[in-house]
């Protein structure tokens, strides 16, 4: 065993007073560090000391590293704008296009696109894909991580759903949960893989999540989240899922990672509001760098919960195809509100943010919805540079949810669904129809963004509600 270092052999290497000597003294106590040699220690602290920035990644060395590093102002101005695309602009509101305004004035933001659904969120606007350069946004992924949409195709004859309406319906109530906070009652809950992984034990903040973890898994937010059967008309010959031209019967849904993705988000956004202050338009767009401890951590979280909300989804369509007593032809699945390592197309890495908007790189699969009375539709992605391989995530807000409660009455919802053969278990005025963009107009916006594969038309629709 080594002889113990102290604070005045530490000085002689040249670490400065203060905080480093006593972090990096602690760290030499941990057990493998015990075990080296004197000489092998002082040549690992000579290490850190010469390029502290080389750890700030280490978990054990972060912090002595951090220390050794000049103070960082928390203060930051925003820079000139950036320029970037805009998609279907005349059906995009004010405010939407003010906040993309901001995302485009961070030091860190390289590229950006804002697509034909934007409307005003918080931090990046719902819609907005923003280019960072080795940062990462909290708020710019979202409060829902990894929120997706989900569709199975089954072999059944679209005249399925109108002769066994009554047989749906209690399938979709026996077989999903909705709404903030609930779970499946015990005995009823399934294990899945994503339950056992590391990271909820590596992270401190995620050690005491798994449980409420466990029990949502399967089950679908409030708000736009739903599950629905309707029928799926395919179009393109050369759809990539191996199925003829027709029509069968699909099931669609649309949630994400529920507490676990919520929690993450605020923990990690305090965390990033504290490191990196911003003017007060843009304090929601505060970052973590992918060189800090938390830039590392929030990653690692970020991707567990959009594993995480993929296994609600898998569980969901699991259940259904078990009542159904069928196997699905083919499957489709996408995320958003999340964030990717990718490259632009001069090579450079950039941390790509989605914030409700859909992957469409050259080959890649998504389901873009409409609304409960609206086709929705399968696209293949054409991977378009302007868009940062970008489309939107579905039709997007026309009113906001207390203008929607306020202006369109319980009558209005009724009669259009009606009108449209559509069946709603649950749902609010919030989520009514009339509350969302014309999808044929969205589309009609990215026409070069995407090609379309099909369609989906909703007819028996399960939400959060009475």
């Amino acid at each position: 065993m080594a002889s113990i270092l102290q604070g005045n052999d530490l000085r002689q290497l040249g670490f400065p007073e203060g905080r480093a000597i006593g972090l990096a003294l602690a760290q030499l106590q941990r057990k493998e560090h015990k075990r080296l040699t004197q000489a092998d220690q002082l040549e690992l602290l000579k290490a850190v000391l010469a390029s502290p920035t080389d750890f700030l990644t280490n978990l054990a060395w972060s912090h002595t590293a951090a220390a050794l590093l000049p103070p960082v102002s928390r203060h930051i101005e925003l820079v000139a704008r950036k320029p970037y695309v805009t998609f279907g602009a005349e059906h995009i509101d004010a405010g939407a296009v003010h906040q993309m305004e901001t995302a485009m004035k961070l030091p860190v933001t390289v590229a950006g696109a804002l697509m034909p659904d934007a409307h005003h969120g918080y931090g990046l606007p719902i819609g907005g894909v923003l280019a960072t350069d080795n940062a990462v946004i909290p708020y710019a992924v979202g409060v829902d991580i990894g929120c997706r949409m989900a569709l199975s195709v089954y072999d059944l004859p679209a005249k399925y759903l109108t002769q066994r309406v009554q047989e749906v319906r209690h399938l979709l109530l026996e077989n999903t949960r909705f709404g903030s906070g609930r779970s499946w009652e015990r005995g009823q809950r399934l294990d899945h893989a994503v339950l056992h992984s590391d990271t909820f034990q590596a992270i401190p903040f995620l050690k005491n999540k798994l449980d409420r973890a466990a029990e949502q898994v399967g089950t679908s937010g409030s708000g736009n989240h739903f599950v629905e059967f309707g029928i799926v008309d395919i179009t393109d010959p050369a759809n990539d899922l191996g199925l003829p031209l027709g029509q069968y019967v699909g099931v669609l849904s649309h949630s994400g990672s529920r507490g676990l993705g919520a929690g993450i988000a605020e923990h990690y956004t305090k965390l990033a509001k504290d490191v990196c202050q911003l003017p007060a338009e843009a304090q929601n767009l505060a970052w973590l760098g992918l060189d800090t401890e938390a830039g590392q951590e929030y990653w690692a979280a970020m991707n567990l919960a959009g594993d995480y909300a993929s296994a609600c989804h898998d569980q969901i369509h699991r259940r259904l195809a078990r009542a159904l007593g069928e196997k699905p032809l083919a499957k489709v699945e996408n995320h958003h509100n999340f964030a990717w390592k990718e490259r632009l197309a001069d090579g450079r890495e950039v941390i790509t943010h989605r914030k409700g908007a859909t992957p469409a790189g050259a080959g890649v699969l998504g389901i873009i919805p409409g609304s409960m009375t609206a086709p929705g539709f399968i696209v293949r992605g054409r991977g378009a540079a302007a868009s940062l391989s970008s489309a939107s995530h579905g039709a997007g807000r026309l009113l906001s949810r207390t203008r929607a409660k306020a202006e369109i009455g319980e009558a209005d919802l009724r009669r259009q669904l009606a009108d449209y053969g559509v069946e709603l278990l649950g749902g609010g005025l919030d989520e009514a129809p009339q509350a969302y963009k014309d999808i044929h107009t969205v589309m009609a916006s990215q026409r070069e963004l995407v090609d379309v594969l099909g369609s989906f038309t909703p007819k028996i629709v399960r939400m959060d509600g009475a």
